[in-house]
């Protein structure tokens, strides 16, 4: 294992195990988190999203960064839709259970009701909103490297014709979109929608993590 690799690997368990170990720092989280969901939701997103997109870059490149990357401007990009996210979780809870209604199926608090209205909401938002948000994430990645990973760079005015014209839209459909969605994206968001909902944008940030090895992975498949 290389230096950054330990280094990585201490800066994961400095980040978790200190929650594992001290009930007090468990405590405050709960309370901070439920106080400002908003902002917890743009952190979480921001550093966890974050930590899976260096990752996979680790495993297609052997790094875990480099200049022209954008680490930190990636991270303001996934803060960004981490509170998207949250909103979305939100919205799509709500109407799931508004839409099981309106053909006649009532939730009755149950397991099996419960496990229906998470599989309903996740089916729902990753089949409407998760295409959108994937694209506008390509989106500004492109946009990120094109200007050179700067944060600077980040809030200027994005090229959207030309940024559409050069995305990878086989990659984006036969992969993104026809695979990550159906046997990825919806069976882990039914977990998290059956979460309480102070866990549900800290396991969605974590699955950011697992995500970005299987992107990683994919593009080295593809090469």
């Amino acid at each position: 294992m290389k230096r950054n690799d330990l280094i990585f690997v201490f800066l994961l368990l400095a980040l978790f195990v200190p929650f594992f170990v001290s009930d007090s720092l468990y405590s405050a989280y709960g309370a901070f988190n439920a106080s400002h969901g908003y902002l917890m939701s743009f952190l979480k997103f921001a550093l966890l999203a974050t930590i899976g997109e260096s990752l996979g870059l680790r495993i297609r490149r052997g790094v875990y960064s480099y200049e022209g990357f954008g680490l930190l401007s990636r991270a303001i990009v996934w803060g960004f839709l981490g509170i998207a996210i949250k909103i979305a979780f939100v919205v799509f809870k709500e109407g799931a259970g508004s839409v099981l209604g309106s053909i006649g199926i009532m939730t009755d608090g149950g397991f099996t009701s419960k496990l229906l209205l998470a599989f309903t909401a996740s089916s729902l938002m990753n089949l409407i909103f998760a295409p959108v948000m994937m694209t506008l994430h390509k989106i500004t990645d492109t946009h990120i490297v094109d200007n050179g990973g700067t944060v600077k760079g980040l809030f200027t005015p994005i090229d959207m014709s030309s940024i559409l014209q050069r995305v990878d839209w086989r990659m984006m459909w036969g992969f993104v979109f026809k695979k990550t969605i159906p046997f990825f994206w919806i069976p882990a968001h039914t977990i998290t929608f059956l979460l309480p909902a102070d866990f549900q944008v800290l396991f969605a940030a974590i699955l950011g993590i697992v995500l970005g090895v299987i992107l990683a992975f994919a593009a080295n498949k593809a090469k």
